[in-house]
């Protein structure tokens, strides 16, 4: 995430916070610490026997489990499915493969209730031995669109409680320049963070996220594709009115030159530090002349959010303070300006695997708005440079040599913008190789991910360690990204990579041919993946907590000097490896008292983003 550094911030908790109590919170310790300030320390459960399962809503046609973690020398148990108290299914435990790499000591079953249809709130029960365990309950009837139905007002709100309106960003001086620019508008970047962001971490070259300029994508790319699903629920004008205050922002930081400002940035708040348009970089936030965003820095998908935004215009009769033909002129304009400059935006001076995932959304979205055969021919050079990236086994490498793709916000993206591609092309051979592609890179999530015991299905994935800022050694496997990576100091939960993992493997395996019998229109193996990782940010974690505030039994805490505020509808960066482990291994989450806590709990632009984008894809197909 972009806030807070370790050295910059102490650790207070807001007991007092939105759907959470202290009484549910059974592994969250609270203590006065010797200033009087109250601290937090979450910690694994500690129970014999628990059973975590999705908090918040479960889908109708989709994939249902509970996974059932049991300390203790029996083998056998059983299980009963509640729906409004009342058993519908009963059998046996099925024991999982044994798995310790999050602690040992623990046996692992899984209750599968996939076939449980009928509307009803649910619960499962379970008995080992003398011990017994109930689930948290599913608060909603199971239905279809559930999850869209149940969180999709407050993911949307979440965007709206964190509009920036500070008149001061109307006149802002750009770093090193004698220039003041007016970039007023946007998003606040994190609960503690009112900085704002197309992309950070641009000088690792490897790691920039999309942040504000995806959200404004997905949210135009909702508003215009999936009007239907908005309208209801009662959220169509919602979200048109979210898209049009992201387009115009994105307007306002284009500059007369045709680049984008890459970030708005005051160090995270430090006091005494200047707000300015800049470049940043490392844990000290040293200002950097590096603000001209490239592809990867958030310009592909500012370009993206420019063009959609113009069709959603076109299509709604609306728009923000700018019209649909300045949008289109503005994304026409960056792309002709990005095409000529890119590489001298990039960090390295030249471009890698997320420049090219990037620019083509860009151009997949340019040549939708404009019909022109000049973004088709661009896409397709771009899709072809891409697919050259993919190794033997469908993954992916970053650059063009050896180095794994790996990310912590957006590993789906490459899919979902070869998916992007697939519908713009109209030549059968070369939609086939992009097909192939998706079809390799989908195999090779799944594979990765089942190569070792995993009983919650938590997607894997390949990386390097580095020495001195490269990447460098062999390239290892793990669960979460490694905390000794190329930007020196930044590692944290993935709640928008799951998400963003489970929209590539619904949105890439709908293009896919394939007996859909699992919900989702995916085959059993891609529905239950798919499933899976939003499953572990709704609640079926080790933690037993759901990263969406606001719904499920339990959420994270409110550590306000650290991570800042809470907002219903924002989702927490969430689980990650164990301190001190270079490779990420083991397991933590917010094992302060410490100032790393926003490591973990803060809330972040990109997790509510790709959320948002894979609830909407789990809802069915879009509308063109």
């Amino acid at each position: 995430m972009t806030s807070l550094p370790p050295s910059r911030k102490t650790v207070v908790l807001a007991l007092a916070a939105l759907a959470i109590a202290v009484s549910g919170l059974s592994h969250v310790a609270a203590a006065a610490s010797p200033e009087g300030k109250t601290t937090v320390s979450v910690s694994l459960p500690t129970e014999p026997l628990l059973v975590q399962i999705n908090q918040v809503a479960l889908e109708r046609r989709g994939p249902k489990l509970a996974i059932v973690e049991y300390t203790g020398d029996a083998d056998a148990g059983r299980y009963t499915v509640l729906r409004d108290g009342k058993a519908v299914k009963q059998g046996e435990l099925k024991p999982l493969p044994a798995f310790d790499a999050w602690g040992a000591g623990k046996r692992y079953y899984s209750v599968d209730f996939s076939d449980a249809e009928q509307a009803g709130r649910y619960q499962v029960d379970v008995r080992i031995g003398k011990r017994r365990a109930l689930s948290a309950p599913v608060p909603v009837p199971v239905r279809d669109n559930a999850v869209f139905a149940t969180t999709g007002a407050q993911l949307l709100g979440y965007f709206k409680r964190s509009r920036h309106t500070d008149a001061a960003d109307r006149d802002l001086p750009i770093f090193k320049t004698e220039r003041r620019v007016d970039a007023w508008g946007g998003w606040q970047d994190a609960g503690g963070d009112k900085g704002k962001y197309l992309s950070h971490l641009g000088y690792a070259n490897y790691f920039n996220p999309q942040q504000a300029s995806m959200a404004a994508w997905v949210l135009a790319y909702g508003a215009d594709t999936r009007k239907a699903l908005f309208a209801a629920h009662g959220l169509q004008a919602q979200v048109e009115d979210e898209a049009f205050w992201g387009a115009d922002y994105l307007h306002r930081i284009l500059d007369e030159e045709g680049y984008f400002y890459t970030t708005v940035f005051d160090q995270w708040g430090t006091p005494g530090a200047q707000r300015m348009v800049t470049g940043y970089e490392g844990a000290a936030g040293t200002y950097t002349t590096l603000y001209r965003s490239a592809f990867r820095a958030g310009g592909g998908m500012a370009i993206a959010a420019l063009a959609r935004a113009s069709m959603l215009a076109k299509s709604s009769g609306r728009h923000g303070e700018f019209d649909g033909a300045r949008y289109l002129a503005d994304a026409e304009r960056a792309y002709a300006h990005l095409r000529k400059f890119n590489p001298q935006y990039c960090a390295d001076g030249k471009e890698n695997i997320i420049d090219d995932y990037t620019a083509l959304m860009a151009l997949v979205e340019l040549r939708n708005a404009t019909g022109q055969a000049r973004y088709l021919d661009d896409a397709r050079e771009r899709a072809a440079n891409l697919i050259a990236r993919q190794q033997a086994d469908g993954g992916f490498v970053s650059d063009g040599g050896r180095r794994p793709y790996y990310h912590a916000a957006e590993a789906g993206l490459p899919v979902i913008s070869l998916s992007a591609y697939a519908d713009i092309e109209p030549e059968p051979a070369r939609r086939q190789r992009a097909l192939d592609a998706i079809g390799s890179a989908l195999k090779h999530e799944l594979a990765i991910t089942r190569a070792v015991a995993n009983p919650y299905g938590y997607a894997r994935q390949r990386f390097q360690l580095t020495r001195d800022g490269k990447a460098e050694g062999e390239a290892l496997e793990g669960f979460f990204i490694p905390h000794r990576n190329e930007t020196g100091y930044w590692w944290q939960g993935e709640s928008a990579r799951l998400a963003s993992l489970s929209a590539a493997m619904i949105v890439g395996g709908r293009k896919l041919a394939g007996e859909s019998v699992a919900g989702y229109g995916l085959p059993a193996d891609r529905a239950a993946y798919a499933q899976d990782q939003l499953d572990w940010t709704l609640g079926r974690n080790p933690y037993g907590m759901s990263m969406l505030y606001g719904f499920g039994r339990k959420n994270p805490p409110t550590v306000l000097e650290s991570a800042g505020e809470m907002f219903v509808g924002g989702i927490s960066n969430g689980i990650t490896g164990a301190v001190g482990s270079d490779t990420g291994a083991g397991i933590a989450f917010a094992p302060g008292p410490d100032s790393e806590q926003w490591r973990w709990v803060e809330q972040w632009i990109p997790h509510t983003t790709w959320m948002l984008f894979a609830v909407m894809a789990m809802s069915g197909e879009e509308t063109r």
